[in-house]
């Protein structure tokens, strides 16, 4: 669950520095999209510039999630505030859901009312171009750390949208040009909508998976449960409980029963740091919280997982 590449250009810079460069790109694009859609009378561009609106503002919020997750845990948020990176994910899927829906009515407005206006073919490819490199690199900046991080993640699936949506504005372009069918921008329109609805579910799945605090997808209980009880000392392992803050930080929390003679011979401090490490070293959980107990230890109110 973390990125293990080695470190070193601007691609493993702090997620903030990523963050404000790709909220750079975006805007100075979305400024020529708007431009370019009232020159050209494109649909599609403006569609995309739409698009590309809200993922400025997505960036702004993943930013100030951002900054908020960063302030050090108290005696009232003893996890700190990582969270807000998930609900600042949260904004995004559900500002993605709406723009989709706007997008799509547009769209079928355009296609049933094509009216008079003509669309500038040659104009809108260049535009859609500049669009499609920008977003480009967005990507390759974001690419490492959105492996890391719930809410560049969002802002990653966000900017893969934009790429997605330009490829398929210099596809209409290109129609236009070629045959004067001025309904292919419509057309493209519709496929920005229709494209955005997978990626805005799918995320907002990975954040009702943070929110209700299920085991991270990938991560298999029963695995780490049978790996724990192999350890030197181990009897076995119950009420055991995996979740994550954001994406990229799991924790987990396990009774485990010992044999008494390692309590007695004082080897529990071993049993636990042996714990800990097969953790860290094999399912990447890095704050692990256990409770050594004693073969006869009788619970009356655990609920045994």
């Amino acid at each position: 669950m973390h990125d293990h590449a080695p470190a070193g250009g601007i691609r493993d810079a702090g997620n903030r520095r990523l963050l404000s460069i790709a909220l750079t790109l975006t805007a100075t694009v979305m400024i020529v999209q708007v431009v370019g859609a009232i020159v050209t009378g494109s649909l599609a561009l403006l569609a995309d510039a739409a698009h590309m609106f809200t993922d400025a503002a997505a960036l702004v919020v993943a930013l100030i999630a951002t900054a908020i997750a960063a302030r050090p845990a108290d005696d009232r948020r003893t996890y700190g505030y990582q969270r807000a990176e998930v609900l600042g994910a949260l904004v995004n899927a559900i500002v993605l859901i709406v723009l989709s829906l706007w997008v799509a009515f547009e769209a079928v407005q355009r296609l049933v009312s094509p009216g008079e206006a003509e669309v500038q073919g040659g104009l809108m490819l260049v535009v859609a171009v500049v669009g499609l490199i920008a977003n480009a690199v967005s990507m390759w900046l974001l690419g490492r750390a959105q492996k890391r991080s719930i809410n560049v993640r969002g802002a990653y699936l966000e900017v893969l949208g934009d790429l997605i949506g330009s490829v398929a504005v210099i596809v209409a372009a290109i129609v236009i040009v070629a045959t004067g069918f001025v309904q292919a921008d419509a057309i493209a329109s519709l496929f920005i909508a229709v494209m955005i609805v997978p990626r805005a579910i799918g995320l907002l799945r990975e954040v009702m998976v943070v929110l209700t605090e299920s085991a991270p997808t990938g991560v298999q209980v029963a695995e780490i449960r049978e790996h724990l009880r192999e350890a030197d000392g181990v009897v076995d392992v119950h009420d055991v409980h995996v979740w994550q803050l954001t994406r990229g930080a799991p924790v987990f929390s396990a009774h485990v029963v010992v044999q008494d003679s390692a309590l007695a011979d004082g080897r529990a401090a071993r049993i636990l740091a042996s714990l800990q490490t097969c953790l860290a070293d094999h399912f990447d959980v890095e704050h692990s919280t256990f409770q050594l107990e004693p073969a006869g230890h009788v619970e009356h109110d655990a609920q045994h997982a």
